[in-house]
């Protein structure tokens, strides 16, 4: 969506040394990060978490929609509502947290504890692409989680690229419903002749087959609208489709966000969480780590794709940095540092052995 930045938070003031991204933080000691808790913090109640199951028919959730596509490198390409599109066809979707409208009236492209933001691809989102892209990471037969996924494009990646299943988890409801869940078929439908590890395996045998409702399906191109990236596709009964089957999504706040994954049977440990500019508040910082430590594999990674400092809501790597060393749980490395403009990072978390401690 395009939105100006324009934070919906209390006005805090910015070291001019530091509008250009390079200054230095505010911040001279170490507990800083629990400090900058109390004064980020919104007002607004817990919003609990629930699991969003997609619909049975879930092509009218692609009706009159527009897409548009990223390839970056041999990645896959990935499909996502355009964001224009989107913001313009807003008042047209079903929207109980009435995050929409907000969005477009005050034309923000956060309001902390109501909306969060996951209406936008950010930047970093890209960054992290390239960097698995790069490093040649498959997810081949993995458990991933898509944490704070908005758009869902990392995810997705994951999805097409062989992961065992993906859970994709958002604070907002309406960004499940309406951005992430859409996205997550739109890749289904527009890239029926993906194959699953299964599929190649008994491609080489000789044994696969063409399954009804997953690999034949009828499709039908239609003229692009308005210069629109891509044309749109239809496709028969997508919600058997292999992929899709694969996906759980979720959405609510993170210090609800274990507990119900939790109740499904066995407690659930992912193998890679992958997440984007998801510290930009330091208010969140316990429960997205306590959310982490619950949730990741004992030799599961976390790869996190942030900024240096998100200028008007105070969070940012050193911050997060910080916090993470006081608790001692998680190790931090970085994979990829970017020094042009305001400063961009990928880092890995993982656990720490007990020779770290």
């Amino acid at each position: 969506m395009s939105f100006c930045f324009n934070f919906d938070v209390p006005a805090q003031t910015i070291n001019p040394d530091d509008v250009d991204g390079n200054g230095p933080q505010n911040v001279k000691k170490d507990n800083a990060a629990a400090s900058k808790q109390e004064d980020t913090k919104p007002a607004e109640p817990v919003k609990e978490a629930q699991e969003h199951h997609p619909p049975s028919d879930p092509q009218f959730l692609l009706m009159d929609a527009v897409s548009e596509t990223v390839t970056i490198g041999t990645l896959p390409t990935l499909h996502f509502l355009n964001e224009t599109v989107f913001e313009k066809t807003a008042s047209e979707r079903e929207d109980g947290e009435k995050i929409l409208s907000r969005t477009v009236e005050q034309r923000s492209d956060l309001i902390p504890g109501v909306y969060e933001g996951g209406l936008k691809v950010w930047e970093c989102t890209y960054d992290l692409l390239e960097l698995i892209e790069k490093d040649g990471e498959t997810f081949g037969g993995k458990a991933v989680l898509d944490l704070g996924c908005g758009a869902g494009l990392l995810g997705i990646l994951a999805l097409k690229r062989g992961a065992r299943h993906i859970h994709f988890q958002d604070y907002n409801s309406t960004v499940i419903e309406q951005l992430t869940v859409p996205n997550v078929i739109l890749n289904c439908q527009e890239d029926d002749d993906i194959e699953t590890e299964d599929d190649k395996e008994r491609r080489g045998k000789g044994k696969i087959q063409e399954e009804d409702g997953c690999k034949n399906k009828l499709k039908e191109k239609e003229g692009v609208k308005d210069g629109s990236p891509s044309p749109k596709k239809s496709a028969v009964d997508l919600s058997q489709h292999p992929l899709l089957a694969k996906c759980r999504f979720f959405s609510g706040d993170w210090s609800t966000f274990p507990a119900l994954v939790q109740k499904t049977g066995q407690q659930p440990k992912y193998d890679i969480i992958l997440t984007s500019e998801t510290i930009y508040n330091t208010a969140y910082y316990p429960a997205l780590h306590d959310t982490l430590h619950k949730l990741l594999a004992p030799d599961g990674l976390v790869y996190l794709a942030t900024k240096s400092h998100y200028f008007g809501v105070g969070g940012g790597l050193h911050l997060f940095e910080t916090f993470v060393e006081q608790r001692g749980t998680f190790s931090v490395d970085h994979l990829w540092d970017g020094n042009e403009g305001l400063q961009r990072h990928v880092v890995v978390l993982r656990f720490k052995m007990p020779k770290d401690t």
